[in-house]
């Protein structure tokens, strides 16, 4: 019984983690610039990956995969944020000025005010 309560949960957790990543890779196709598609770039790779890694964890049949399963979890909550930061800054350093709506007469209909 505790078997499949274990089981439905992990898949749970996978589902929505690879939903996440799915979700998260349309949203860096989509975007306008890269400022904005780092930002779902940073967030598929930390709760995205996550999700997964907790869903697996769940599937763990030793102690050893589940510590290493947690190492790796830690290691992403730490460094995909930081990553993300760091990629920002240098982009922004570099002189890569971030995506502005374009002004009336550039946009599409209804997106200045006018017709």
């Amino acid at each position: 019984m505790i078997g499949q309560l274990l089981d439905g949960m992990s898949w749970l957790l996978l589902l929505a983690g690879a939903a996440f990543v799915i979700i998260g890779a349309f949203g860096m196709l989509r975007l306008p610039d890269f400022y904005s598609r780092l930002h779902p770039a940073g967030l598929t790779d930390t709760m995205g990956a996550g999700l997964i890694l907790l869903g697996l964890l769940l599937q763990a049949e030793a102690w050893i995969v589940a510590v290493k399963l947690l190492i790796i979890a830690a290691f992403l909550l730490f460094t995909s944020p930081t990553a993300s930061h760091a990629t920002a800054r240098a982009a922004l350093a570099a002189g890569l000025r971030p995506w502005q709506t374009p002004k009336s007469g550039g946009g599409a209909p209804g997106q200045d005010g006018g017709t």
